[in-house]
């Protein structure tokens, strides 16, 4: 375990059957998303999902503190599927993540397919689902939609730190117990989580002021829809 407490896993931390069975998991829902992304992006949508990628890039590329001597950063699947939706969404994380390991060494190669499925896509599926359960909240004006985007992104941050527990344990060979890497990484995680809440629901309700209709969560609420209370 080190200091730094994100996501991304690196190589060598999990054995090869399990960096290429996540892999082939990774490119089976890479590949839904593509297929079912076509559907949501238009002349609208299509420059926010740029700017959404290009936001989450930044933003993973800082760490924030979470306890002394321990930081996290940004995940994103929850901003992104609020924002654009849960295929483009998922899509815009696993570019950056593409990218982030193959320009700037953050995260292994070979545990790509792995990062992906935690953050692209158990993160981003978590989020949107939580987040359209509540959308009734979230259409009821400012203060709603800060709640749904804050828990949005701390189940999205849990449940994607759940995904490297279970390949962890499937396939770990980081040389420490699984026990002791699931209570770290977990109980770490629900702190980030909290500080990727924050983050995700200003994000969101900034957006949403400004161009209600960009968020794709509040499609088909009421015009008169009030968000700056």
């Amino acid at each position: 375990m080190s200091d730094s407490v994100a996501m991304h896993m690196s190589d060598g931390l999990l054995d090869a059957p399990t960096s290429l069975a996540f892999l082939a998991v990774a490119v089976l829902g890479v590949g839904v998303a593509l297929a079912r992304a076509r559907g949501d992006l238009d002349d609208r949508t299509a420059p926010m999902a740029g700017l959404v990628a290009a936001f989450v890039f930044a933003t993973q590329m800082l760490n924030f503190p979470v306890l002394p001597g321990v930081s996290g950063h940004l995940l994103g699947g929850a901003l992104a599927a609020i924002l654009v939706g849960p295929w483009v969404g998922a899509l815009c994380v696993t570019i950056v993540l593409v990218l982030q390991s193959l320009l700037f060494a953050d995260g292994g190669v070979t545990a790509l397919g792995a990062n992906i499925t935690n953050m692209a896509l158990i993160g981003t599926a978590a989020g949107y689902l939580v987040a359209l359960a509540l959308r009734g909240l979230a259409r009821r004006g400012k203060g709603g939609l800060a709640a749904v985007a804050f828990v949005s992104a701390l189940v999205n941050t849990v449940l994607a730190s759940a995904g490297f527990v279970v390949e962890y344990g499937v396939g770990g060979q980081g040389g420490v117990g699984f026990g002791t890497v699931a209570a770290a990484v977990l109980g770490v995680h629900v702190l980030i989580g909290v500080g990727e809440g924050l983050i995700t629901a200003a994000t969101v309700t900034a957006v949403a002021a400004a161009r209600p209709d960009l968020v794709h969560l509040l499609r088909g609420a009421p015009r008169k829809l009030e968000l700056r209370s």
